[in-house]
């Protein structure tokens, strides 16, 4: 099914096509999902069906100019099995001078059953994820991720966008060189990297490591640490809270602040507390918990 829309967006007309197709699946398969110019968002439904939304977007004043320039877009929806495959790529190279290239964007909204894995690539917008158990790949190089709750592993990066996650169940990964990343709890592993933002999580109850070159890490620790974890930032202040009881080996060293571990008994072993460096072992030792900065304080705290 096709719809057609003129719309004016900036001072330039634009034309908007809306195509969309149904896809008869059983829980547990895949959708992968690949544009080059638009958004992608995943919404889960109460059926066994993959409802796929495609907006096409044509910059161009006139129906019969995006008829002609729609003939070099391949958009293709297909099912194997219980996977379903949407693509949008723009074939024509070169030749355009009004606004970015190409002068088609394709952006996708897909049904997909609660129980789905994902695999979402676009150069060129956000995707955002509802609530699904199963696994999740994602990769944008212009946009922001966002997802709710998902119960599979995560490996979601971005070139140029924030990165938020309500809950992952399982291994997190996340990564982006723009932006901030905000994790609500990671039920399982975190590996968390930025490159210019900062990086707060609220709960993690498994092993944690986090960097950023231009930011504040904020994490607290739920629960004993499940391995060593590494919190370490180039420009700025690192603050995390551990339980009552815990026992961990502390590492911790700042070249532009100092260390400081209120209300937690350390036996110290080098440096120590409002000094630029401490190392010790809490309640008896365990994993290694190492905390980093080159530009800012480092507190530990109680949860």
């Amino acid at each position: 099914m096709a719809v057609f829309t003129v719309l004016a967006v900036s001072g330039r007309a634009e034309i908007k096509r809306t195509v969309e197709k149904t896809f008869a699946v059983q829980a547990g398969g895949t959708l992968k999902v690949q544009t080059s110019g638009g958004d992608i968002k995943i919404v889960t439904g109460p059926g066994t069906e993959v409802k796929v939304t495609a907006v096409q977007r044509v910059r161009t004043d006139s129906e019969a100019k995006a008829d002609e320039l729609l003939k070099d877009l391949d958009l293709r929806m297909e099912q194997q099995g219980d996977s379903v495959t949407a693509t949008a790529k723009y074939n024509k190279l070169g030749g355009w001078h009004w606004g970015s290239w190409p002068p088609v964007s394709v952006s996708f909204t897909v049904v997909v059953p609660s129980q789905y894995n994902v695999d979402l690539n676009t150069s060129g917008g956000d995707i955002q994820v509802e609530s699904i158990r199963g696994q999740a790949r994602l990769r944008t190089s212009g946009g922001d991720l966002k997802l709710d709750r998902v119960e599979g592993e995560v490996d979601g990066s971005t070139s140029g966008g924030s990165i938020a996650l309500k809950e992952g169940s399982a291994h997190v990964k996340l990564s982006t060189s723009g932006g901030d990343i905000h994790v609500d709890r990671a039920g399982g592993e975190a590996d968390l990297s930025t490159s210019g933002g900062n990086i707060v999580i609220n709960s993690v109850l498994g092993r944690l490591t986090a960097s950023t070159s231009g930011g504040d890490i904020k994490a607290s620790i739920a629960g004993a640490l499940k391995g060593d974890c590494k919190l370490n930032t180039s420009g700025g202040e690192v603050v995390v809270g551990v339980d009552p009881g815990v026992a961990f080996d502390l590492k911790a060293h700042t070249s532009g602040g100092d260390v400081d571990a209120a209300g937690i008994t350390i036996a110290i072993e080098k440096g120590g507390l409002r000094r630029s460096s401490l190392a010790g072992k809490v309640n008896g030792g365990g994993p290694l918990l190492s905390l980093g900065s080159s530009g800012g304080d480092i507190r530990l705290r109680i949860n």
